[in-house]
């Protein structure tokens, strides 16, 4: 009798589990998620972690390790270029000392993360020249590896590929009980093994099993733009000191933030004042926009804990009952990583992740 893998959440790390998870024949796996204010769906995509100044040694390694695991997912699935595109990034810094300093952690983390590929310093008009769009173009350092990715429809590929294998799809919000049993609009479900993929919404999730979660919620907004030139595949992300990231996906869309507001709980409506904020630091960088070639504005709720870093793993005192939370606004860059470990766990029980996190207590706490 195969046994019954239970996912909730159909996010980054939901749906990487699922799809991994789907390609053994021993499981039955099924994943229920109602999408609201889903960070996932929400994200700005850019997969480029090296450059990160970030002093947390376990976070770097988590996240190189989800950057290379990317093109392995992407090749396996045949996801094009509007989902996923190497197109490099480009890290711009305005003072020439910071700029060398840059370049040269950037040479010095490519002896172990050989997906960076190509790393070049590039003048104003050499950062012009590979993203046209630039009005007001800064020196800074490319770098080839880089990439940009549509976590939204990333996710729904994944679980699309996975539906084809072994994976059965419910919308509706759950719960647990005091014991852990999973309650569903459907009822009670059994399960052999459950895994809380939920973002900022764990800690509510864990409460009725008197569990408290390290867990708070971050509201993060961005804009789209629409514009009427379009450029090719190539085009650089640009990640520009002392503005929001600057996202060219292809088909002329401009993705431009996103936000990182602490204090909104989980708050999903847009703000006109953010929206207007995001536009202003854009047209810095790109001075030909205009405010009707915003086409959407995305609102999603991320999970941080007080050392912004990520947990994943067992259940202290209950191993059938996964977790994984507190990624941030990394979450793309670390999600598909936690979730092939966390698959990687369900069928050999087996983990060793000293490198990429520390001690999954250190992030939850029994409430007596």
């Amino acid at each position: 009798m195969r046994k019954q893998v239970t996912i909730i959440g159909s996010g980054i790390v939901g749906a990487v589990t699922a799809y991994y998870l789907s390609a053994d024949p021993n499981l039955s796996v099924t994943i229920y998620d109602d999408g609201i204010g889903q960070a996932t769906k929400n994200s700005a995509g850019i997969i480029s972690p090296w450059l990160s100044k970030r002093r947390n040694q376990r976070w770097y390694n988590l996240a190189k390790a989800g950057a290379a695991l990317y093109p392995e997912i992407v090749e396996a699935t045949q996801m094009g270029y509007s989902v996923y595109q190497q197109s490099g990034t480009i890290v711009t810094r305005h003072d020439a000392a910071d700029l060398q300093a840059l370049y040269e952690l950037a040479v010095k983390r490519q002896q172990d993360a050989p997906q960076m590929g190509t790393i070049t310093q590039l003048t104003a008009e050499e950062v012009q020249a590979k993203i046209p769009l630039l009005t007001q173009p800064q020196p800074g350092v490319f770098v080839s590896g880089g990439a940009r990715v549509d976590g939204d429809k990333f996710a729904h590929n994944l679980l699309k590929y996975a539906e084809k294998r072994n994976l059965i799809r419910h919308k509706g919000k759950v719960t647990l009980g005091d014991q852990g049993q999973l309650l569903t609009p459907h009822g009670q479900q059994a399960y052999d093994t459950l895994i809380l993929a939920v973002g900022a919404w764990l800690k509510p999730l864990l409460l009725p099993m008197q569990i408290v979660a390290d867990v708070r919620p971050q509201k993060g907004q961005l804009i789209e733009l629409q514009l009427p030139e379009t450029w090719g595949d190539e085009v650089p992300v640009l990640m520009p000191e002392g503005e929001r990231d600057f996202i060219p996906f292809t088909r002329s869309k401009l993705v431009v933030g996103a936000t990182h507001e602490n204090d909104k709980g989980y708050d999903i409506q847009a703000s006109s004042l953010v929206e207007a904020d995001l536009f202003a630091s854009a047209v810095k960088l790109d001075a030909n926009l205009t405010q009707d070639q915003i086409s959407q504005v995305k609102v999603g709720t991320r999970a941080y804990t007080r050392d912004f870093a990520p947990f994943f793993g067992p259940l202290p005192d209950n191993p059938h009952i996964l977790v994984a939370s507190g990624l941030g606004s990394s979450g793309l860059t670390t999600g598909p990583m936690i979730g092939k470990l966390l698959a990687d766990y369900v069928q050999t029980g087996r983990h060793d992740w000293a490198q990429y996190q520390l001690p999954i207590e250190t992030y939850l706490e029994v409430d007596d």
